[in-house]
């Protein structure tokens, strides 16, 4: 049924990746041919030095010389449990065997070369993972969490390394980036922020305990960086994200106050993911909203920048946001997108730095009419100024947002009002897709009625403050009074 019985099978065929015309196959009972005018003609290329009947498992054209190849060969079915891996750079006609690191007992089912990488190669065995960073020189274990377990093939697949196993299910390392740019001189740096693999734009969500599923790559830009030697309790420790015109984007601090911009930074290896969004609209204190969005957008396809900061000493690499390929949404309307979220969340933060602004000057002259006495009748038009200023900031920031809510679903029993409104409208702006009109013109409704207010607590600021401070300087109010005993 099957064919797998018998003998003088090919087993594992290739296309060049560089020259057209050019195939390789091995077979089941140890035979390697080539073709270089695309199958016409075979030659019968077998390394001299593979045993006879050694079942050829994998082959592999190299993607860097027109005449290299890899191939991968067991012979455990007589018995034979080493390990057989062979390249050659010439057209097969020599061969190099490359197994020195792989032990005697973990025999070869396959070999991959990184195409992102010259001299990078990759060998799954009977007992785990290999790799090679000298082509082939010298291997050593990749094994990492994967399980000691038969690997019967790898593939490198956007840059990511995806090993097939027998029992054990797929595994995969989602980002090659720390092998590929490994050196000597990385252990003599202070420390070392490694370049970011090319990141899709694109949503994804998992649960946090997937129970026996696989789990999935955090969406987002995933950062590496090194410190080898730092301090990191007594060293500030900080990650920038930028534009290339070196604009601000996010910064996370290993001192920050935030939870959001928070960084945390150990000795030796570190990963940290950015979501690709803007910083938030700005909150205050007790801030209770009801289906609605604060988050900064996303940031657009291209180029930014992104900063390594220790200390005093800072590092710098570029990478790129990539659109997603399965979006059918044209730059412009991505951009559109872009802009819109933005001047919502620029007039939300605009609104609640208002209000903060309001309990911060209420405080104040609540702080300072408490020492005042209420029974001197000279005092009263500062009570008067006073309790009109408080009036009117107490009717902005009541438009601006629901003040009754306490817990989470007050919103149920209070009305939403501006702010929160416009939170809601962008969290049902979602994919890449542009803002509708109907959303256009609510936005622009919104931000008509939330403009006036702002207006209105600006008039407070500029005038009627100013003017409250004059009275009581013109008054000569005394701030600090001891009663008579």
């Amino acid at each position: 049924n099957t064919a797998v019985e018998y003998y003088c099978t090919i087993f594992a065929a290739a296309e060049s990746p560089r020259k057209e015309g050019l195939l390789w196959t091995g077979s089941d009972d140890g035979l390697v041919h080539i073709s270089q005018d695309g199958g016409k003609n075979w030659e019968d290329v077998t390394p001299p030095n593979m045993p006879k009947w050694a079942m050829v498992n994998s082959i592999e054209p190299s993607p860097f010389e027109d005449g290299g190849c890899y191939l991968a060969a067991t012979l455990y079915k007589a018995g034979d449990y080493r390990p057989y891996l062979y390249k050659t750079t010439d057209f097969g006609k020599t061969w190099t065997k490359i197994i020195n690191g792989i032990p005697d007992n973990h025999f070869t089912r396959v070999v991959r070369v990184d195409p992102n990488k010259r001299g990078y190669l990759y060998a799954g065995t009977e007992s785990g993972a290999y790799v090679s960073f000298d082509d082939g020189a010298n291997w050593q274990p990749l094994q990492l969490n994967l399980p000691i377990v038969p690997i019967t093939d790898m593939a490198v697949k956007n840059n990511n390394l995806i090993a097939a196993t027998q029992g054990r299910g797929l595994w995969i390392i989602d980002d090659l980036t720390i092998l590929q740019q490994l050196n000597k001189n990385i252990a003599s740096e202070k420390f070392h922020l490694f370049k970011p693999m090319d990141s899709y734009r694109m949503p994804g969500y998992q649960i946090k305990e997937p129970k026996g599923k696989g789990t999935n790559h955090k969406g987002g830009v995933t950062v590496h960086y090194y410190l080898p030697n730092i301090d990191t309790a007594n060293t500030e420790i900080k990650i920038a994200f930028l534009e290339m015109d070196g604009d601000i984007i996010r910064e996370f601090s290993s001192k920050a106050k935030k939870k959001e911009n928070k960084l945390k930074a150990k000795k030796g290896a570190n990963t940290f993911n950015w979501n690709m969004r803007y910083e938030k609209a700005k909150d205050f204190k007790g801030m209770i909203l009801w289906w609605a969005s604060t988050n900064g957008p996303k940031a657009l396809p291209g180029e930014y920048k992104i900063q390594l900061t220790v200390g005093e000493d800072t590092q710098e690499k570029v990478f790129k946001i990539l659109k997603d390929p399965r979006s059918e949404v044209s730059e412009k309307d991505m951009q559109a997108q872009f802009d819109f979220l933005m001047d919502i969340k620029n007039k939300i933060s605009e609104s609640h730095e208002t209000i903060g602004d309001i309990k911060e000057i209420r405080s104040q002259i609540k702080s300072f009419t408490k020492r005042l006495d209420k029974e001197d009748e000279k005092l009263k038009p500062v009570f008067d100024k006073a309790e009109a200023i408080d009036s009117i900031m107490t009717e902005v920031e009541e438009a601006l947002y629901q003040t009754k809510n306490r817990a989470r679903q007050d919103p149920l029993n209070f009305p939403i009002r501006l702010t929160n409104k416009l939170g809601h409208l962008t969290s049902l702006t979602g994919g890449d897709y542009p803002p509708t009109d109907q959303a256009e013109k609510l936005k622009n409704e919104l931000f008509a009625e939330i403009d006036g207010w702002l207006e209105k607590y600006k008039t407070v600021k500029e005038k009627e403050l100013p003017a409250f401070n004059k009275m009581v300087r013109d008054m000569e109010v005394d701030f600090i009074k001891l009663k008579l005993k």
